[in-house]
């Protein structure tokens, strides 16, 4: 036994307030002892969401399959396969799957008969559900369990877990527990709550690896449920700092925003989402550009979209031009205050010859696609309009002011981070920058370096600068600017690129100046050295470690597998969003780390929640094993683990200052 000097007395003083005495000491280690036993906690980690607000929600009520899987383990020879399918979806929507069956049941031949036949279906449904909990509430505590039970239900709910129906009278008055259920009326509001503590247990922690936002309509709606989820974490992507600086007031973040919201035809998250009022850049494209057709801008939509008919159509690619060029000038002007960034090459406008149709660099001479810039000034070309000034100043107000928006990015910020380390895994969106050699690149932020891991905490010290309310407002403004860098900026983790070639794309027919060359550690993450350089640089221990990243699609179809360099890196955006489905050849990964090890869920395309509902159709998913463990993972091998046991520590010198009468035991009265 250590001697009590080699702790501060202070910390056992603090934690004899939550101990007391010997008894609250030693029962708290014998806890603690025991949870270290227990199963690891399952992982999942998801990246690139996009916006597919139905496919993402789904994935979370399914666990990734591993409810389906759960349940046919419980009840493959007792149901068919059509009555599993049935339960899971119960499961994952259990209102709507309620109201489906109440009214099918209104069709039977009297009111009498309907109600035996739902009573019948409460008692034989609720056991069930009782099971699957069980299943997936195993590796808990039984603390962790009741708290994530809702309180109305709470001691029941535990009553029926924890009870084993060994002898008659058991099971009768675990029968009897059921019956009352379903004689006081409260069998769907008893359904509705197992099924939500069956889908909170059944993932530990979720990791969502960044790009919530851009393409897909409902990244309002995946922010809000995040927001009431119970244990998640977020390594910010270059699409959330693109939406972070907008709700700081970056007014290229916000044009860039507008711009690729509408490209997409994605006006969903910001009119019904955020309250963004888009009328009035509505009202000043279709001034500007009443006489262009616009059609280079025109939407990118499903095929068999009919949501947007021809007039919204040319509206919204009105709008996507007129917002794009004031993005080009507004990006100039921020190249010209920010020299040190050294984006010159960005500044294109100044290069458009108007009346031969032109674009002029470095002596060579590029046919242009659409030479129609009404608003575009040849002697001064970064100079917005007076218009296009006034309109600025309104959408900026307007995303200033959104209660939502902002209360989602705070909630990004809350539980967010450049990156992050957990149980020998770290996580980040994109890349960490290198050099040519593999070594760690020193990037100038704000006057000073930073390269690795010092790189991705000060970057997100700066984010943050831009919303505290004490921060001088020099760092301030350059914090807000600084989320425009990170999106477009060839030093930054999160795009990592020579340039972006937004205007060369939109206006340039030669495909050739569309090019954007990718940094060093896209050129180098699959060698196995290179990770293990940039592992050992973030202080990540272990030898089953690895990084885990999303950002760039994997070309499934092509052939091309998301572990690299031997394992020690996982890539898993495998294109959620729709606008990737066709880059990827499926619809997703999850990656899921539980107590055995690593398994890859690939995930085919998702039609619709409604046909989930009512046909019971699932999110077909495959199974690839990545990595298992000889021994099943206990959470005294997790970071959790390693706390628990620092407890432990702690417990024992206080135990051992009670013992020996360096302390002295509070008296209870």
């Amino acid at each position: 036994m250590n001697s009590h000097n080699e702790i501060d007395h202070r910390l056992l003083e603090l934690l004899a307030k939550s101990y007391p005495t010997i008894a609250d000491a030693s029962t708290e280690i014998i806890n603690l002892e025991a949870i270290l036993n227990l199963p690891k906690g399952t992982e999942h980690f998801m990246a690139d969401i996009h916006g597919e607000y139905e496919a993402f929600l789904h994935i979370l009520k399914n666990a990734s399959g591993n409810i389906k899987r759960k349940v046919r383990e419980l009840f493959s020879e007792t149901l068919s396969e059509e009555e599993i399918r049935e339960l899971c979806t119960l499961i994952y929507y259990p209102d709507e799957k309620l109201e489906i069956l109440k009214s099918q049941l209104e069709g039977q031949d009297t009111k009498e008969k309907s109600g035996e036949t739902l009573a019948a279906f409460y008692i034989t449904t609720l056991p069930r559900l009782i099971l699957v909990l069980q299943s997936v509430s195993s590796k808990y505590t039984r603390s962790k369990v009741r708290k994530a039970l809702p309180r109305e239900f709470s001691y029941i709910i535990e009553e029926l877990l924890h009870e084993s129906p060994s002898d008659h009278d058991k099971t009768a008055y675990l029968h009897s527990i059921i019956q009352s259920i379903v004689e006081t009326g409260r069998s769907d509001a008893f359904i509705i709550a197992l099924a939500g503590v069956i889908q909170r247990l059944a993932v530990d922690q979720l990791h969502i690896l960044g790009d919530i936002f851009d393409r897909g309509p409902g990244a309002h709606i995946i922010m809000e449920r995040l927001c009431q989820h119970p244990s998640f974490d977020i390594q910010w992507g270059n699409h959330d700092a693109l939406w972070m600086g907008a709700a700081a007031g970056n007014d290229c973040c916000i044009a860039n925003v507008l711009r690729l919201s509408l490209r997409y035809g994605n006006l969903q998250t910001l009119e019904d989402g955020y309250g963004i009022n888009l009328v009035p850049l509505a009202t000043f494209a279709m001034e500007t550009y009443a006489d262009d057709p616009c059609d280079l801008f025109g939407p990118r939509l499903d095929k068999d979209d009919t949501t947007h008919n021809e007039k919204t159509r040319r509206l919204i690619a009105q709008m996507h031009k007129a917002i794009s060029i004031i993005q080009f000038k507004l990006e100039s002007q921020m190249i010209l205050r920010r020299p040190e960034w050294h984006m010159e090459d960005r500044l294109v406008l100044q290069h458009i010859d108007k009346q031969r149709g032109l674009f002029i660099r470095d002596g060579e001479e590029y046919e242009m696609i659409d030479t129609f810039l009404p608003t575009l000034d040849p002697e001064h070309p970064f100079l917005l309009t007076d218009e296009e000034n006034e309109l600025v100043k309104q959408l900026h107000h307007s995303f200033r002011v959104s209660d939502k928006l902002q209360k989602h990015i705070q909630c990004l910020f809350t539980h967010g981070c450049m990156y992050a380390i957990c149980n020998g895994n770290l996580l980040f969106h994109a890349s960490v920058p290198l050099n040519a050699d593999g070594s760690l690149k020193e990037v100038d932020i704000n006057g000073k370096r930073y390269s690795g891991r010092e790189l991705m905490h000060q970057i997100g010290m700066v984010m943050r600068e831009a919303f505290n309310a004490d921060t001088p407002q020099d760092e301030k403004q350059f914090a807000k600017d600084y989320f425009w860098y990170l999106w477009c900026g060839q030093d930054s983790p999160l795009f990592d690129k020579d340039r972006m070639a937004t205007f060369e794309r939109y206006f340039l027919r030669d495909k050739k100046t569309h090019e954007e060359r990718k940094g060093y550690y896209y050129l180098l993450r699959d060698q196995p050295e290179v990770c293990d350089h940039i592992l050992d640089a973030f202080g990540v221990q272990g030898h089953h470690r690895h990084i885990i990243n999303g950002h760039v699609p994997v070309r499934v179809a092509g052939g091309e597998s998301p572990i690299k360099a031997e394992g020690k890196l996982m890539v898993i955006d495998g294109g959620l969003s729709k606008a990737y489905h066709n880059t990827t050849g499926i619809a997703g990964y999850t990656l899921v780390y539980h107590s055995r090890g690593f398994e890859l869920i690939q995930h085919e395309p998702f039609t619709s929640a409604a046909d989930a509902i009512r046909q019971g159709s699932d999110i077909i998913s495959s199974k690839q094993i990545v990595e298992l463990r000889g021994h099943r993972l206990r959470v005294r091998d997790t970071d959790k683990g390693r706390e628990l046991q620092q407890q432990i520590s702690e417990l024992k010198e206080l135990l051992y200052a009670y013992q020996h009468g360096n302390l002295k035991e509070l008296v209870r009265k």
